[in-house]
Parts: C-alpha cells; structure tokens; sequence
C-alpha cells in the first residue's frame, strides 16, 4: 500500500474513534481510517478499534453498513444506471440474454402473472469469465467445465460498466476480509489465497412495483451461501434483517452511498459458528419499483471449506465436516432449472452432531 505519512498516523492517534450509528439496529461503521491513500492495516494505529467494531457486528447481527468505504460515486452511479437502462427495455429484449441450463448467467424474471410469491427480475454475471466450475453436482466428477457471462446489445456499455464496478468490489471485499480475519485473530492475509481464482458473481436486482405486496416477496427468507456479500441499494428499500437475539424481522433503513455488508455460510464454516450467517428476505413496494446490486464474494470452486485450524482445539472442535465450494455451487445452480425432489444443499448438511461433538472434547 507504499509509505505512511507519519503526520498520517500522529493524526489518527487523536482522532475520535467514529461511533457507530444505527439504521434500524444495524451498525453503520466508518471505514475512513483504512480507505485514504496513507493507510497501512500494519501501521494504523487506529485500526484496532474499527477491527471491535467488524467483529461485534459479525458476531451480534452478521449484518452492518459501511460508509466512506473508498468506492468512487461515479462507479456505483454508472452501474445503476445502466442496470435501470438494461431492465427497462421490453421483455423480449431481455429474454434474450435468458439464463438456462447450457448458459446459467444471464436474465431471469419470475413471469410474475403466473407466480405472485417471486416479484422480481434478474441480471447475473460473473466476476471471472468465464469462470471453471465442476461439470457436474455428482462427487466422483472431477470434470471442470466454464461458465460464461452472456452480453446483451443494449445497454451497450453494460459489460464495460460492469467490470469496472467488480473491480471496485474487488478492492472493498478484500479490506472486509482482512478486518475480518483480524477480528477472529488470524493474520490479515488468512482470506487472500481462497479467492484468487474466485466465483464471485453480481446480481443486478430489479423489483417492479407490486399491487399486492402483502401477497409478494421480492426474495424469501434465506442465507446467503457465499463468504461475503456487498449489497447496494437504492433509496426505496426493502431489505429485512432477522435479529438474533429474537428473531424479530428489522427494515433496514438505506443509508446514502453505503454498502449493506452481510457474513456469508462460508464464514460461518470458517470461523467454527464464532460468525453465523443470518436470514434476510426483500420485500416490494406497491408504488415504487426498487433496485439492488448484490456482490457474492466466492472462492475458487476447488475450495475445501472446513473450520479454519487456527480456531478450533480439543475444548473447540470443528463443528463442520468438509465440503467442496465447487460441488455446492453447482447443486445450487441446478435447483434453479430442476425441480428436486429434496431441500436444496444447505451447510446444516455437513453439520457435525452435539453427540459427536460431546465425544470429541471428552
């Protein structure tokens, strides 16, 4: 990150540590400190405060917003407006981009006259493309196969548009790994190598308005299966958080230019159940349309995902049998073009019994 201006530092030992506001009980933290061009995450000495603050918001709520987190306006902007540009086109403008079982990025809609539940349509790409998955859900595969982004004509500078704004989450997902390892006492680089032949992906969300929104999810309750998620929203909202310490649904009220951060199951899994994952839904609006862009930091799909060694002992034994990220992601794909005759794979599945547990700390 280069040199450190001493005054830099001088300056950061008497500044006041930024308090933590509150948007429906969620934590708003101010990532200043690590996103002007004179910081240094092995020098600040003001670090060690922002570092509470991430890991009490992942232990307490698996949710917080960040602001002044050093992505550049003008790069949230573009990618707005070319996602409004994209859904605003006629539909089968859009349908020709249409995600399948051959193609698995691309447009979504849910036909809402026929499916009221599921308000929404979708646009997913791919940070890496094309991005090399296992060919198949089935164990014994050890064929890899490539998923690719599909492109549509309009708008025509999407894909530019697009690419940039990756990059800028790139940027930001790697400083919330970093605080985050430091949170749980691991070097700050303990994250880096998971992710350098990533499967993250960027979902652009479209939510029309909805005449019966009492009736209507924009998305159900769920958790999200990646290692971290970076979500922007617009000004209307929608984004319900489940609490936990009663499981009582909160809205979560936009903050202007911040970012929605939420622990993903791969955390989860990583930290040994120090930080959990936490349901959320999206609701609609019955005047307004709404608009979200979430990024799904993933690692690379020959990722074993199993508690880290440094947080687990005798006393703390791994609660989580292995499981590989690349199988996982492909089972969940699946389910989006088959019907199955059983839950979708969830982490709980590799979940070790109490009992065994029990014998292990014996």
């Amino acid at each position: 990150m280069g040199e450190v201006d001493p005054a830099f530092i001088q300056a950061q030992e008497h500044r006041p540590k930024p308090e933590i506001t509150r948007a429906e009980g969620i934590p708003v933290i101010d990532l200043s400190i690590i996103s002007s061009p004179f910081s240094n995450l092995d020098n600040d000495q003001a670090l060690g405060g922002l570092v509470e603050e991430i890991g009490n918001a992942c232990k307490n709520w698996g949710f917080f917003q960040v602001i002044n987190h050093g992505v550049p306006l003008a790069k949230r902007h573009n990618i707005e407006k070319v996602s409004r540009e994209f859904f605003d086109q006629p539909l089968e403008e859009k349908r020709k981009v249409r995600r399948n079982e051959g193609r698995v990025l691309g447009y979504y809609d849910t036909e809402h006259t026929k499916n009221v539940r599921d308000w929404k349509e979708v646009f997913d790409l791919n940070v890496q493309d094309p991005t090399a998955v296992p060919a198949s859900y089935k164990p014994d595969d050890e064929e890899l196969t490539k998923w690719f982004n599909q492109w549509p004509e309009y708008p025509n500078d999407l894909r530019e548009v697009c690419e940039e704004y990756a990059k800028e989450m790139e940027k930001l997902a790697c400083k919330l790994m970093e605080l985050i390892a430091l949170s749980l006492g691991l070097p700050k680089d303990k994250f880096h190598g998971f992710f350098k032949e990533q499967t993250s992906c960027i979902r652009l969300n479209h939510y029309p308005p909805c005449p019966v929104p009492d009736l209507a999810l924009g998305v159900g309750r769920h958790k999200d299966a990646m290692a971290l998620t970076i979500l922007a929203q617009d000004d209307v909202g929608g984004l319900e958080v489940k609490r936990k310490t009663d499981g009582e649904w909160l809205w979560v009220k936009p903050t202007p230019n911040a970012y929605i951060i939420n622990v993903g199951d791969i955390i989860q899994v990583w930290s040994n159940d120090i930080y959990e994952s936490v349901e959320h839904r999206a609701m609609v609006n019955s005047e307004k349309e709404r608009f979200s862009i979430p990024y799904f930091l993933s690692p690379a799909h020959h990722t074993k995902v199993q508690p880290l060694e440094e947080l687990i002992n005798q006393q703390n034994p791994a609660k989580y049998k292995p499981y590989n990220w690349g199988k996982f992601l492909v089972t969940r794909k699946r389910s989006n073009f088959q019907k199955l005759d059983v839950e979708n794979i969830q982490i709980y599945h590799f979940k070790i019994p109490e009992s065994e547990l029990a014998e292990k700390s014996d």
